[in-house]
């Protein structure tokens, strides 16, 4: 019988403290809202943006979601690259794969970028599955990912 083991992405392989809050606040600055510290921003690492957006700032539902578009207009093309892979984690995967576990990555983040970050740090080889939220916004909590994945 196969034996799996789940994995998150941020602040479990990856630290993306720097890409997620340089996101957040090019996406506020839209708003015309600066916040020059940083650190306020490290809520929004881990749960849907739409709910942080709302919560941290007020926002209504249709600026969350304008939000999101902004975030990921910085996120795309230089805020996935301001990422770490966290120490261990390249020799803990392939020492798992070798002994035979299959490995799924469950994240929050878009599948797409998740992909993205996986090839970046050269360990995506290692997984059999990856799982994560979908561009549209309609499978955005863990609980939606985990679903999908043991349905898919």
């Amino acid at each position: 019988m196969d034996k799996y083991i789940f994995f998150d992405l941020d602040g479990t392989l990856t630290d993306p403290g720097k890409g997620i809050t340089n996101s957040v606040a090019y996406a506020l600055k839209k708003f015309g809202i600066d916040e020059p510290d940083h650190t306020k921003l490290y809520p929004f690492i881990g749960p849907p943006l739409k709910n942080s957006f709302m919560e941290y700032y007020g926002f209504d539902e249709e600026k969350a979601e304008r939000g999101i578009l902004y975030y990921r207009e910085y996120y795309r093309d230089k805020g996935i690259y301001e990422n770490e892979l966290c120490e261990g984690v390249d020799s803990l995967l392939k020492e798992l794969y070798e002994r035979g576990y299959k490995l799924v990555l469950a994240t929050s983040k878009p599948d797409v970028f998740a992909k993205t970050i996986l090839e970046y740090f050269d360990i995506e080889k290692y997984f059999s599955f990856i799982g994560g939220a979908d561009m549209s916004e309609t499978r955005v909590t863990k609980s939606d990912v985990i679903r999908y994945i043991l349905d898919s």
